[in-house]
């Protein structure tokens, strides 16, 4: 299909699509609450809808007041008998699809419920939505003279019942429509191999020699699979092998501490990034404009949206609020209710809202990913931003990283250690570590008043990971390649001990430790 008919296809649909996201800028909060009663009338006849009464709530204060807040643990017994093949537990439509997902503070396999809802009017819903917002923004753009190189999971069968499970991007490459096989590659058959090193040497032949005009996947794995293409064709740059290159959508891991390795290996300024918020449970947010880390809270994709200020999370005065009560600035837990059965489900991410007119975010962590053994309530957005300047000054480069609270003993304060693999190391560590300490303190204040004169927290110990460390130990948890990622900072030490146990056990040990 010719390349000019194509673009006027896709500006029909998004000028027909934008009278729809108007609406929902326009009128955000009803859009929602809308939404939410839909999503009750569907269900009120299920299991989960009869034992809450779904078809007697009239108002959101009921509706919070009468259905719990709920984790994946709660649920985890209705998603086994759904997968098991019981019909009408949480959603009143078959569900074939589980989103099979590991976690990161959880090595026990999380199944997450995907509908055809869900699959059409989210995830699929979202993709389109993606391209939309990219061909507005950039009216030049020849996305469809190529093909979108995908970095997609592996998928397995479930054989008791003929029920499906798998990464997320698997059922999504498995159920696409035929004719979106031509404007991707690697195939489907390569992309859904389970051997995920044998998967990457295939991609890479496969798709060296295509015209490749834009990428989609995970920033840690697909930097990886970029890494070994450049390796293999001998080349210095992607330009070099794929010259109509254009964009990168990209999701699932902050992309602060990768971006100046892409820009490393995709050095023309025209080049451009475009990020998603999406996970197993759903398609949330999409970048709108360019250069902008903020992105578009997507209010009609079947998901209703709660939040939990962080301020109270876990404790006795734990409220969750409305989109309509959010407020700039503030740390949020997400909560949703879903098109796929999940009723106000804790996803585990937190956020924060930048505008709320209209409602854009900025994703800044994980629940449970947080170091907060001294009241200093360090996050993975401070320790990110901390970490990509404190490399941008000394000439550095981090493949991966975590972080663990010291406990104090005795009279011996508290500290923080971490464990980094570095790409291209500092010259002087010991200048990184004051540095870091140094930027944590300019981004948390929390975390500057522990340090005060070492009041409570010494300065931060900092180990160099031998090479591949954390790449290994992944391989060893079988968590090698989809959505998997390194715990960045925990509460426990039970995976810097690991970690630093491994570390300690290679025969090749980094010549900077």
């Amino acid at each position: 299909m010719p390349i000019p008919l194509v673009n006027s296809i896709a500006s029909w649909f998004l000028k027909k699509r934008f009278h729809q996201i108007e609406l929902f800028l326009k009128y955000p909060n009803e859009v929602q609450n809308e939404l939410l009663f839909q999503l009750l009338s569907t269900a009120k006849d299920t299991e989960i809808g009869k034992t809450y009464d779904f078809a007697s709530i009239a108002s959101y204060k009921t509706f919070s007041e009468r259905v719990p807040i709920s984790t994946y643990e709660e649920c985890q017994d209705m998603i086994e008998r759904s997968r098991r093949g019981e019909q009408n537990i949480f959603w009143p439509n078959a569900i074939r699809w589980f989103a099979k997902s590991s976690g990161t503070t959880n090595a026990k396999s999380k199944f997450i419920p995907v509908s055809h809802e869900s699959l059409e009017d989210c995830h699929y819903a979202a993709s389109k939505d993606l391209l939309c917002m990219y061909l507005n923004n950039n009216e030049d753009a020849q996305l469809f003279t190529g093909k979108s190189l995908r970095l997609g999971g592996s998928k397995e069968l479930y054989k008791e019942n003929g029920t499906v499970f798998g990464d997320l991007s698997a059922i999504l490459i498995d159920n696409m429509p035929f004719w979106a096989e031509f404007s991707s590659t690697p195939s489907s058959k390569v992309s859904l191999m389970s051997d995920w090193e044998l998967k990457m040497q295939a991609i890479v032949d496969e798709t060296r020699f295509e015209n490749v005009t834009s990428l989609a996947g995970v920033p840690s794995w697909m930097l990886v699979l970029l890494n070994n293409v450049l390796e293999i064709t001998g080349k210095d740059n992607l330009f070099d092998i794929w010259p109509n290159l254009e964009v990168y959508f990209h999701g699932g891991v902050s992309f602060v501490p990768y971006v100046d390795q892409y820009k490393s290996i995709l050095p023309k300024s025209s080049f451009k990034y475009y990020e998603i918020y999406n996970a197993s449970e759903g398609f949330f947010a999409i970048q709108d404009q360019n250069n902008s880390s903020e992105l578009l809270l997507m209010l009609d994709y079947g998901i209703f949206y709660e939040f939990i200020p962080m301020d109270t999370y876990g404790t006795p005065e734990q409220k969750v609020i409305r989109l309509s009560d959010v407020e700039i600035g503030k740390n949020y837990a997400v909560v949703i209710t879903t098109n796929a059965g999940l009723w106000r489900y804790l996803i585990g991410d937190t956020i924060r809202f930048t505008s709320i007119n209209p409602y854009r975010i900025k994703v800044s962590g994980r629940t449970k990913h947080h170091i907060n053994a001294f009241g200093e309530e360090l996050i993975i957005e401070n320790a990110e931003d901390a970490l990509r300047e404190v490399c941008s000054r000394t000439k550095s480069e981090i493949i991966d990283y975590t972080a663990a609270p010291i406990f104090m003993k005795g009279k011996e304060k508290g500290s923080h250690e971490w464990l980094i693999e570095f790409k291209t190391p500092p010259r002087d560590l010991n200048e990184f570590n004051e540095l870091l300490d140094k930027s944590l303190k300019s981004l948390n204040s929390d975390y500057e008043a522990k340090r005060l004169n070492n009041m409570t927290l010494n300065r931060p110990t900092i180990h160099v990971a031998r090479e591949q460390l954390f790449y290994d130990w992944l391989k060893q948890h079988d968590k090698l390649g989809g959505q998997h990622k390194i715990p960045r900072l925990s509460n426990n030490r039970e995976y810097m001990d690991e970690l630093l146990s491994l570390n300690t056990q290679a025969s090749s040990i980094s010549k900077y430790s």
